[in-house]
């Protein structure tokens, strides 16, 4: 399986931002030690690209340093050019794992899924939304039309939701975690809230129940996965309590499922 990588393309945070930028490097060393994925770097998506999702105005004013100060509160990272560049190479390498997807069955974005980016404001260490970005390209390119989003980050993708809403030829499932962010909803199509600390036997079960439904309903020609870690149980933001296990399991019943 190939493995599209960007941990390379770092960007300055100030001292003690809760933002775990290192993980996406000890993820790519984990994988190149196991030497059974093909780890490629990602190229940057162009602005192009970045329009499929993105309001012309405010791709300008994120380049051009323009945002405002309640923006980058709300995006809760500092501007800079290397942030910019990374969530270019964000969106790239689930722009080109699509492609390899296509073509092969799988491939996997090892720091994508930038669930909280609206059409015209990021949010939540979300500056590009790299989902819609790809499902558009592979309309544009005439490769597919009906698409899914397997959405199990511990929270609501709600700007991929909100980009995603009227749109009838995508489907968005989820499971949340109730009592986190984001505070104010979007509605999804399949999805559910869960309680603070629930563990694997409610988690697991809302993932069966839900998953079937969205495939049906979806009758999708590819499928987007966000294989969130953060409703384990040692996760500090997460608040759910789902065990090492319980994930491992969760991505098994996915691949299954999709398989």
């Amino acid at each position: 399986m190939l493995a599209l990588h960007h941990d390379r393309f770092t960007y300055p945070l100030p001292e003690g931002h809760r933002f775990p930028l290192g993980r996406y490097r000890m993820l790519r060393d984990r994988l190149g030690a196991d030497g059974t994925v093909e780890l490629r770097e990602a190229r940057a998506a162009s602005d192009d690209e970045l329009r499929l999702a993105h309001e012309r105005e405010y791709l300008r004013r994120v380049v051009a340093g323009e945002l405002g100060d309640r923006e980058i509160a709300a995006l809760g990272l500092p501007w800079s050019v290397e942030l910019v560049e990374r969530a270019r190479r964000s969106v790239g390498a689930t722009l080109d794992a699509t492609d390899e997807a296509l073509d092969r069955g799988v491939a996997a974005n090892l720091g994508g899924g930038t669930h909280h980016a609206f059409p015209s404001s990021g949010r939540g260490f979300c500056l590009f939304n790299d989902v819609v970005c790809a499902i558009r390209r592979a309309r544009e390119r005439g490769v597919v039309e009906r698409a899914l989003v397997v959405d199990l980050d511990v929270h609501q993708g709600d700007g991929t939701h909100a980009a995603l809403a009227e749109d009838g030829a995508a489907t968005t499932m989820a499971v949340n975690g109730g009592g986190n962010y984001p505070f104010r909803r979007v509605p999804g199509d399949v999805e559910v809230d869960l309680p603070n600390g629930s563990a694997d036997e409610v988690y697991l079960a809302a993932v069966e129940r839900l998953l079937p439904a969205a495939i049906v309903r979806a009758r999708a020609e590819i499928c987007f996965y966000l294989a969130g870690a953060d409703p384990y149980e040692g996760d500090r933001l997460g608040r759910l309590a789902v065990t090492a296990q319980g994930l491992a399991e969760r991505d098994r019943l996915v691949r299954d499922a999709l398989r």
